[in-house]
């Protein structure tokens, strides 16, 4: 999960839980925002087991799924998700666990394990023997993409690894570099239309760097890539009043990109610069990139205490952010609609929701509206501080005839021996369209 560099005093946190405290509590209510109390709350129903980040739980941390549909039954498919140390998970559609993958370990001792950071699918992969879908990681810990092919009905479970072994690091230039932990980090896969050539994004951790890489099949059936291009997006900002800002972090930390997602309709790719707001940009990355919104955040001076190990504000709120978004951005995906239409879906993290855009780019990504994903009982809790999301538009069987949307949850509840926990939520996709049309 990635810590907020960027927030609040623990003070005024406490202060705003303790406002929300005294509102009663309604099915219908969303928790309040900085404009009170207007989204919309939709309820899972399912989750899956919780996920713990310590020796005893093996280092699992959910972070990032994705939705793999069985177009031959529906009702039979996959949620692909990552645990950071813990490797991938796979869920069925009842969030019931059906294949653990480890991470890979260490190259020598004292060098930095496997850590599985995004997760996305490339569909129709024309692989030695015969075409194949694939799940495709960003492996933090390695400074590389892994690669899995799908196979449902495969002994033991359905990911095969078939990860070239000599895939160069993405980023780093040695061993000691990749120790660093300046690492590929967040994700986005997609393919040319016109080209059928398949490609990767990745972004590097504590950088605003973003690589595009063609992913290569071997003749021996492994799965690579190749360097194609990088962007650096901007890591301070110019307001409109003539200052300069630059997103807090901790010494050396330039402002990330996490939650990344391509839409395959008009080629464009859209990152979220946590601290910053939602970039827009072609995903061959060539053109100048355009921020179709802003964290509310955004312009606030703020200075890192080493006490705390927080960035905390250090001046007043110039009034430059955005109005939709609560630092940080994270996971990004696209929910298309049959007509051509849909959304952008964006995690605000800092406030619990989820904000939708535009896909058209006439109508330049407008705002469309909100939602938050709430307790359905005190046993099948919301999302909190969601760092990943992902949502399929299509009947998957007789659970989600009207499609699913998945979304990390950074608060699993009620804990176990006080011990902190996440997991991945599963919403019904028909009560998010139901929710943001009313």
């Amino acid at each position: 999960m990635t810590v907020r560099r960027s927030g609040w005093p623990a003070s005024l946190l406490l202060c705003a839980a303790l406002v929300a405290s005294a509102v009663p509590a309604h099915a219908d209510d969303a928790r309040p925002s900085p404009e009170g109390f207007g989204l919309p709350s939709v309820t899972p129903r399912a989750e899956t087991a919780a996920l713990f980040d310590d020796e005893r739980g093996g280092h699992a941390d959910a972070d990032d799924p994705a939705i793999w549909r069985d177009d031959t039954s529906p009702g039979r498919s996959l949620v692909v998700a990552t645990a950071k140390e813990g490797g991938l998970r796979v869920y069925d559609l009842a969030a019931r666990r059906i294949q653990s993958v480890p991470a890979p370990p260490p190259p020598a001792s004292g060098d930095a394990p496997g850590r599985f950071n995004n997760v996305d699918l490339l569909h129709g992969v024309r692989l030695p023997n015969g075409r194949a879908d694939l799940a495709v990681v960003s492996d933090r810990g390695h400074d590389r993409l892994r690669f899995y092919r799908i196979d449902r009905d495969r002994p033991g479970g359905p990911l095969v690894d078939v990860t070239d072994p000599a895939a160069a690091p993405i980023f780093s230039v040695d061993q000691e570099e990749i120790n660093e932990g300046r690492t590929a980090y967040g994700l986005a896969t997609w393919t040319d239309r016109s080209t059928g050539r398949s490609y990767a994004l990745a972004s590097r951790n504590d950088s605003t760097a973003v690589a595009l890489l063609e992913v290569v099949v071997r003749p021996g059936g492994t799965v690579g890539y190749r360097a194609v291009r990088t962007l650096e997006l901007p890591a301070s900002f110019r307001l409109p009043d003539g200052t300069s800002w630059t997103p807090c972090g901790e010494p050396g930390e330039l402002p990330q990109v996490e939650g990344m997602v391509v839409d395959p309709a008009n080629g464009m790719l859209y990152a979220g610069q946590e601290d910053v707001g939602i970039w827009r940009v072609r995903s061959d990355l060539t053109g100048a990139p355009v921020l179709i919104d802003r964290v509310r955040e955004y312009g606030v001076p703020a200075a890192y205490d080493e006490e705390s190990d927080e960035c905390l504000p250090s001046g007043a709120d110039p009034g430059f952010g955005g109005e939709h978004l609560s630092a940080d951005v994270e996971g990004l995906t696209l929910l298309t609609e049959p007509d051509g239409d849909g959304y952008v879906l964006a995690s605000s993290q800092g406030d619990d929701s989820f904000a939708l855009y535009d896909r058209e780019l006439g109508d330049d990504n407008e705002y469309e509206g909100g939602f938050r994903v709430t307790a359905a009982s005190r046993r099948l809790d919301g999302s909190e501080e969601c760092d990943g999301a992902a949502v399929l538009n299509a009947p998957l069987g007789a659970a989600y005839p009207n499609g699913l949307l998945v979304v990390q949850d950074g608060h699993e509840t009620p804990v176990e021996d006080g011990r902190e926990a996440t997991d991945f939520t599963f919403v019904d996709l028909g009560e998010v369209l139901d929710a943001i049309d009313d």
